[in-house]
């Protein structure tokens, strides 16, 4: 994990695509192009030739997750029954709680 107020560098999607197919040409591992392109950890390039060769895309998903977004399986204003409604109220009550917690407190 990194450290608190560490700066991470973002490449532009041309880039990764290069970096993918000079390793795609055979033109070095890994590590070798990494080195080459001055990328902090062979790692990140593996990923990059994952996500390509998985045909994903190479943006940015950190904090897009549904785990972030606990309405993202509710994105109607209808419903199929009482309980579904329900359960939907009571997601947003719970996000809203954790998002101003204070708010119920009587000062």
């Amino acid at each position: 994990m990194p450290l608190k107020g560490t700066k991470f560098k973002k490449y532009s999607i041309e880039f990764k695509l290069k970096a993918v197919k000079r390793y795609e040409d055979g033109f070095g591992s890994y590590v070798s192009i990494s080195e080459e392109l001055g990328l902090r950890s062979s790692t990140q390039l593996k990923e990059w030739v994952k996500k390509y060769r998985n045909g994903e895309l190479f943006d940015d998903q950190r904090g897009k997750s549904k785990a972030n977004n606990p309405f993202a399986d509710f994105t109607k204003t209808e419903f199929s029954s009482i309980e579904e409604e329900n359960k939907y109220l009571k997601a947003q009550i719970e996000y809203l709680k954790k998002l101003y917690p204070n708010i119920l407190e009587e000062g």
